[in-house]
């Protein structure tokens, strides 16, 4: 009976909430609204709405719309120059999980200096720490996938490096505010709501086989577990029904806070790998082709075996009494969400590349290894590169 819990951000969850946000208490009067360099945010009109509601608020407005998927440094050090050029007291994140990691960094960035990689504490990063609090960080999450909107971290890509890790983590990098309204995601495609619903999935099925796990962390993971399982194939099948996008939501959001209560495992390391090295591959896939192969081997190693059949149990089995029915829970699922038959090689990565991936993972965040359930040594990673691999 022994957790720490800090997550002081502010949370509007609800359909509509969006339109409360000119109500709020704003932390600046000019904001950078940070969106990424896709269309959906304007032509959906959610940029308009939200730029209306900081008006409203009597904030002014400067919109930097250049995040890619898979954020690099390059674009969060050009947004950090953005916000100060512009004269902007802080940031509103509007969009997905990219967009809301870039958003924390560049509002890091903006108030610090030198290059980001001065404060990066994983990989070559120098673990410098920051000499000014950051600018506050509003967010309004559009996707439901990363629980970005209520934890202090960012992933940041440096291509010069192939480093893809978390940045910032201190107190100060919690959004103030975040508005979880589930209207804004009903126009997200059936693929991505798949893609990033598994990466909500994987923070708590994640958080709750960690070493760091504790009776806070497990009741928020598993009531997220249970929530996304059932919502996400109908919210694959008709992104419309709102009931279905707002119990992903909540899903997502818990998340969120699961990450704070507990900690991830070497998952996400090996995923990262692989996206550092292949931009175009969405996150939530490539945690999708590396699951079945990276949860069997925790089976097959006969660790926490009682946490894997709760976590079927939560997914839907609710007779499951033998671990390896997590593994036929988590297929189904997949089969369901149409996400079953991802192939690695689908995104140019090669059998030749597994070994290069599995040292990557483990410079670049070797810190999630250490929360795995047992020891992982790098032969065994390796080898679950591969036993995914198609």
């Amino acid at each position: 009976m022994k957790y720490q819990m800090y997550i002081p951000t502010r949370t509007l969850f609800g359909a509509g909430e969006l339109n409360n946000l000119n109500i709020q208490e704003m932390p600046g009067r000019k904001a950078m609204v940070v969106i990424s360099n896709g269309k959906s945010v304007r032509e959906n009109g959610a940029l308009a709405r939200t730029e209306e509601q900081l008006h409203l608020a009597g904030v002014e407005t400067a919109v930097f719309g250049k995040v890619e998927a898979n954020p690099l440094k390059s674009t969060v050090m050009e947004g950090a120059a953005f916000a100060r050029e512009n004269g902007c007291d802080f940031v509103v994140a509007l969009g997905g999980g990219s967009v809301m990691d870039a958003a924390k960094i560049m509002a890091m960035m903006a108030t610090n200096p030198g290059d980001l990689w001065d404060y990066v504490a994983g990989g070559t990063g120098k673990n410098k720490p920051l000499e000014n609090r950051p600018l506050p960080v509003v967010c309004i999450t559009t996707t439901a996938g990363t629980g970005s909107e209520v934890d202090a971290w960012g992933v940041v890509t440096n291509p010069e490096t192939q480093e893809k890790i978390g940045c910032g983590g201190m107190d100060s990098l919690f959004p103030v505010l975040a508005v979880v309204d589930p209207e804004l995601m009903t126009t997200v495609p059936p693929k991505f709501t798949a893609y990033q619903g598994f990466d909500a999935l994987f923070h708590s099925t994640e958080c709750y086989i960690s070493k760091a796990a504790n009776p806070m962390s497990d009741m928020v993971a598993l009531t997220a577990i249970e929530n996304i399982a059932k919502y996400l194939p109908v919210a694959v099948m008709n992104g419309a029904d709102l009931k279905a996008r707002e119990r992903v939501a909540f899903g997502n959001t818990l998340s969120g806070y699961v990450m704070s209560l507990s900690s991830c495992t070497s998952e996400h390391s090996m995923e990262h790998a692989l996206s550092a090295f292949h931009q175009e591959l969405p996150h939530g896939a490539g945690l999708i082709m590396l699951s079945r192969a990276y949860y069997e081997y925790f089976i097959e190693k006969g660790v926490c075996g009682d946490r894997f059949v709760r976590m079927a149990r939560a997914m839907g089995m609710e007779a499951a009494k033998k671990p390896g029915d997590f593994l036929t829970a988590l297929v189904k699922l997949q089969q369901d969400c149409g996400v079953a038959d991802l192939k690695m090689s689908d995104y140019g990565i090669t059998r030749g590349e597994l070994e290069g991936l599995a040292v990557n993972a483990r410079e670049t965040m070797g810190g999630l290894f250490a929360a795995d359930p047992c020891e992982m040594p790098h032969a065994d990673c390796t080898a679950i590169y591969e036993r995914a691999y198609r």
